[in-house]
């Protein structure tokens, strides 16, 4: 399909039919600079999604920000852990102050939020997966919202994901998902540093476009992902027939906006 058309096939889709989004939210989203729950963000997010759900829309969401969380909780333990300890330790502790927050949030709204914790075994053709769907299944059903992250007290070296972005085109391909939407600190992917002034931001990539010149390679210290993990998600998840936006969530109203008009809201777009 040409770009034109397919754009205004997309842009047409999210304003006139209900749709069924997966919606993930990053760990450098979600925190302070000094690692600690951003939570006057996390309440716009939650009333932006509250927004999309009375128009009709189903949400599943993967929120990143647990570990963060847990780290700036337990500020008097000694950092000397190794990295597997501190991972489930913070984790453990700051997995419970996430859903706790969403909990509270999502409730001002009178919606029912239910945690999904997840590994890479949930994944595949097994039963594992078989019960997973089914959970998603009976959520969304019953008007639940289902929050997804990583199992990371359980969830180390070979059994993880190689972050949330993977993860979330995992749930996106699994809910049927007619598009994914990953909020990140930036608009997008820019053909060069997004600081430097002559960089521009790449509005539309299409099927097989090669973006090796244009990603950033650097990682974040909130999160364990990067724009190279985004755009290679997003090119898979593009594949398999779901469109992927990545957008700045710390931009104000950025779901509303990216629904209702997106082309004039900065992004980058993946077309499957």
């Amino acid at each position: 399909m040409h770009q034109q058309s397919y754009a205004f096939v997309f842009h047409q889709t999210f304003i006139f039919q209900k749709m069924r989004l997966t919606i993930k939210i990053g760990s450098n989203v979600l925190t302070r600079a000094d690692g600690s729950l951003d939570v006057t963000r996390m309440s716009a997010l939650v009333d932006q999604i509250a927004s999309l759900r009375s128009q009709g829309h189903e949400i599943i969401l993967v929120s990143s920000g647990a570990v963060a969380s847990g780290r700036s909780e337990l500020k008097h333990i000694q950092h000397d852990l190794d990295s597997v300890d501190q991972r489930q330790l913070f984790s453990a502790v700051g997995q419970a102050k996430l859903m706790n927050r969403y909990f509270e949030l999502f409730r001002e709204y009178g919606i029912s939020v239910g945690q999904v914790l997840t590994t890479k075994e949930n994944f595949g053709d097994n039963e594992h997966c078989k019960n997973q769907e089914n959970c998603f299944k009976v959520m969304l059903e019953n008007g639940v919202l289902p929050i997804v992250n990583e199992n990371d007290t359980v969830s180390i070296t070979e059994l993880m994901f190689t972050d949330n972005d993977e993860l979330s085109g995992l749930i996106a391909q699994m809910t049927h998902s007619q598009a994914l939407i990953i909020l990140s600190n930036i608009d997008g992917i820019f053909t060069g540093n997004p600081a430097d002034p002559e960089s521009r931001l790449i509005s539309i990539v299409k099927p097989g476009k090669d973006l090796t010149d244009y990603i950033q390679t650097s990682k974040s210290s909130a999160g364990r992902g990067g724009m190279q993990s985004k755009s290679s998600v997003a090119a898979r998840t593009a594949e398999a027939g779901i469109s992927v936006i990545i957008a700045n969530g710390k931009r104000d109203n950025i779901l509303v906006k990216l629904l209702n008009d997106k082309d004039n809201t900065p992004c980058t777009e993946f077309l499957c």
